[in-house]
């Protein structure tokens, strides 16, 4: 399998809008998460993303700003016992609620089930994609990567396709909601791409951070999960201080 460098990926392209890493990190001992969000307008580059013990939100930077908290204020990360999820909207929260409704069954199962219930955002003419993961620590950090987005371009009809992966050292996949920049943006087109995922979560946070368009990005957040211990290192990076 051919892997190449998220930055050079994040460089070539001005805006992927959200974008979702999943994998496991160079030495195999931690699963590896990232996920970012950039904007284009006031509303979407209005915001932080805000701890909330061990899960993450959305925050408006300035409240007098926000003028529609619907598609912009979410939990994008939530763990639960044995898994995190990591999304790009309030579908973080469907997935959540159904493996909370449903431990016994599998981690895998809820992710899917839970999604077919879910498709695209509604703000035409751009129906953006909605981006979802996740890892189940349980299974060696073995992780699934979903698009929900329109078929037609219409709005009228969704296409849900669902990637699922062993993990393997120093290796990770990369989705996001935008092919590049356009009006309206396209949506992100083919399989996640194989990324290098690198052991110091730092140089990984760096990376991830100075690759991305200077005018368009908002928040950065990446964390490594020890597979042994269950131990977790996080990183927040906001343009908004």
């Amino acid at each position: 399998m051919k892997t190449i460098s998220i930055y050079d990926d994040l460089r070539a392209n001005a805006y992927p809008g959200r974008g979702l890493v999943l994998g496991l990190s160079a030495d195999g001992k931690r699963a590896a998460a990232a996920y970012f969000i950039m904007g284009r307008s006031v509303n979407s580059r209005n915001r932080v993303f805000v701890a909330e013990g061990d899960d993450m939100r959305t925050e408006a930077f300035d409240p007098a700003k926000l003028s529609d908290p619907s598609l912009v204020i979410y939990f994008p990360v939530r763990m639960f016992d044995g898994g995190m999820i990591v999304t790009n909207g309030d579908q973080t929260d469907t997935i959540y609620e159904k493996i909370k409704k449903c431990p016994e069954c599998a981690t895998a199962g809820c992710f899917v089930r839970a999604l077919l219930k879910r498709t695209f955002e509604p703000d035409p003419p751009i129906l953006t994609p909605r981006i979802s993961g996740i890892i189940d620590l349980k299974d060696g950090g073995s992780y699934w990567l979903s698009i929900l987005k329109s078929l037609d371009g219409e709005g009228e009809k969704a296409q849900r396709q669902f990637f699922s992966y062993e993990a393997k050292a120093g290796v990770g996949h990369f989705i996001h909601t935008y092919a590049g920049d356009g009006d309206p943006v396209p949506s992100f087109a083919g399989e996640p791409v194989a990324v290098e995922i690198p052991d110091d979560i730092d140089a990984f946070t760096k990376g991830l951070w100075e690759s991305l368009n200077e005018d368009n990005k908002v928040s950065l957040f990446v964390r490594y999960i020890s597979l042994e211990n269950g131990g977790m290192e996080t990183r927040m990076v906001n343009k908004n201080q």
